[in-house]
């Protein structure tokens, strides 16, 4: 049998179904209540008035309490000598799953990080530029901090902050600048074995010079693509894409345009490097270490630089040299409009 001030709580509601007795709340988001009792009407028995009738006004707006997600930009750093190139495959290891990893482990959220480029496998960075959205409420010095702690030591965080939601890693870019580094003596040091192609071949530097300055300005450069390109946008997934600001390219899909593009002498200890440095604003899949294929080609004699107009007219592969390898290729900085 029901207390009888059980019956008399049941018996109260039943006659004023507006009014609520006092519960207690599971939402553990509402830090603090105010409980003000409800004037009694007049037609209410001093014994029916024993259960004490209240209102809860919660002090935050439950609303407000679920952080928004904000949009993260990473500059990261890596060594892509072990790693499948940065997009995520399965079963091989890659700089975007590597991150995507190390978010999860950090934050409790796994979303997939947009890089300004997919760099292949073996190709290194020192200035590759991610992008993702997190609803974790941390600080950025606190995310850099943490991400470094739990990567692995090939792939470093070297800044980290918010930025609009607009903003894309790749889609945002207006230049990027690569280098290629080539050996020039006779026996390449296990130390720079990794990160230089080494030539013990003789070179001539006013070939190179000459041929490289035919890539400057606008240009088709499908002869310098991968055969298998998907030149405009490489298969851009729908979350990559940042929202309705977002257009896609209106130019031909293979039509570049390069900035500089220029050889030097850069100084090391152990002997002569090469350094190709070119930047513009945008690249097809390849593209750098075929036109560093292609140069090398001419500074050996194989093929003359007023070769050069005729090859990125062909739109062929097949007119161009060949690949040069991937460990020598760094993605060295990516550029951003004003305020990104």
């Amino acid at each position: 049998m029901a207390h009888p001030l059980l019956r008399e709580e049941r018996h109260f509601r039943s006659l004023h179904p507006s009014l609520r007795p006092i519960r207690k709340t599971n939402w553990h988001k509402v830090q603090k209540a105010e409980y003000i009792p409800l004037a009694l009407p007049a037609a209410v028995s001093a014994r029916e008035s024993c259960t004490l009738l209240c209102k809860c006004r919660p002090m935050i707006d439950l609303s407000e309490a679920t952080p928004a997600l904000k949009t993260w930009k990473l500059t990261l750093a890596y060594d892509g000598t072990d790693f499948s190139g940065w997009q995520i495959q399965p079963g091989e290891r890659t700089i975007q799953g590597e991150l995507q990893a190390a978010l999860g482990r950090v934050t409790g959220e796994t979303p997939l990080p947009q890089g300004s480029g997919r760099t292949d496998a073996g190709v290194h960075a020192l200035g590759q530029v991610a992008s993702f959205a997190l609803q974790a409420p941390i600080p950025a010095s606190n995310l850099l901090r943490a991400l470094n702690r739990t990567l692995p030591p090939a792939i470093r965080i070297l800044e980290a902050g918010t930025v609009p939601d607009s903003f894309h890693a790749r889609h945002s870019a207006v230049a990027k600048t690569y280098e290629y580094r080539v050996f020039r003596e006779s026996v390449c040091p296990p130390f720079l074995a990794r990160y230089a192609h080494a030539c013990t071949w003789p070179i001539d530097m006013e070939a190179l010079q000459t041929a490289a300055r035919l890539f400057e300005g606008e240009h088709d450069f499908l002869s310098f693509a991968a055969t298998d390109p998907d030149l405009a946008s490489r298969s851009v997934p729908a979350e990559a894409k940042p929202g309705p600001a977002w257009q896609p390219r209106t130019t031909p899909p293979a039509v570049r345009t390069v900035f500089s593009s220029i050889w030097m002498k850069a100084p090391c200890d152990a002997g002569e490097l090469l350094v190709y440095r070119v930047r513009g604003n945008g690249f097809l899949h390849h593209m750098v270490r075929n036109l560093v294929g292609t140069m090398l080609d001419v500074g050996r004699g194989r093929l003359k630089a007023e070769a050069i107009p005729g090859i990125l007219s062909a739109r062929s592969r097949s007119a161009a040299g060949p690949t040069a390898p991937a460990h020598g290729l760094f993605l060295l900085s990516v550029e951003y409009g004003q305020g990104k």
